[in-house]
C-alpha cells in the first residue's frame, strides 16, 4: 500500500505573476524607446522582472527584496541600489511608479503622480499609461499573455 501512496506537496499561496509584451517611449531630446517580452512576479516590495528579447534571449534581469534592488543585464553587467525606483531609472531614463504597475495590472486603479493609467483594456490583457509630468513625457503600453 505504501508504494501506492503520493505524498501531498504543500506551497505557498501562489504569488502575482504575469507575463506578455512592454513597451516604453520616453520623448526626451534622443527619445528613446524600448520594447521585450517579460515576465514579471511578486510586488512592489519584494519581486523580480525577466526581459526577453523577440528570438527568446534573456535581455535582463531584475530582482529586489528588503529595500534592495540589483539589475544584470545579458552582458552580465549587474547595478545595485538600495532603491528600485531610482535603479529602473537609472536604467529607462524614466521613473516608473512601480506600487502603482502592481495595482494596473491587477485592476485596480491606483495613483502615481504625474502618471495617467488607461485600464479599459485590463480584461483584455491590456494597460496603457501615459506620463505628463514632470517632463519628459513617456508612454508605457502592456500587452499580457493570456
Amino acid at each position: 500500500m505504501t508504494g501506492c501512496a503520493q505524498s501531498v506537496k504543500t506551497s505557498a499561496p501562489e504569488e502575482n505573476f504575469w507575463s506578455g509584451r512592454l513597451a516604453l517611449q520616453v520623448e526626451d531630446q534622443a527619445s528613446q524607446s524600448f520594447s521585450a517580452l517579460f515576465e514579471l512576479r511578486g510586488s512592489a516590495q519584494n519581486g523580480g522582472l525577466v526581459l526577453i528579447s523577440p528570438l527568446g534571449t534573456r535581455l535582463a534581469q531584475l530582482d529586489w527584496k528588503d529595500g534592495h534592488a540589483q539589475l544584470v543585464t545579458s552582458a552580465k553587467e549587474a547595478r545595485q541600489s538600495d532603491s528600485l525606483d531610482n535603479l529602473l531609472h537609472e536604467a529607462t531614463g524614466t521613473r516608473i511608479p512601480v506600487a502603482a504597475l502592481f495595482g494596473w495590472l491587477q485592476g485596480m486603479q491606483a495613483t502615481a503622480p504625474g502618471w495617467q493609467a488607461d485600464l479599459s483594456g485590463i480584461a483584455d490583457g491590456r494597460l496603457l499609461a501615459r506620463r505628463t509630468d514632470p517632463a519628459p513625457q513617456a508612454t508605457l503600453r502592456i500587452a499580457l499573455t493570456r
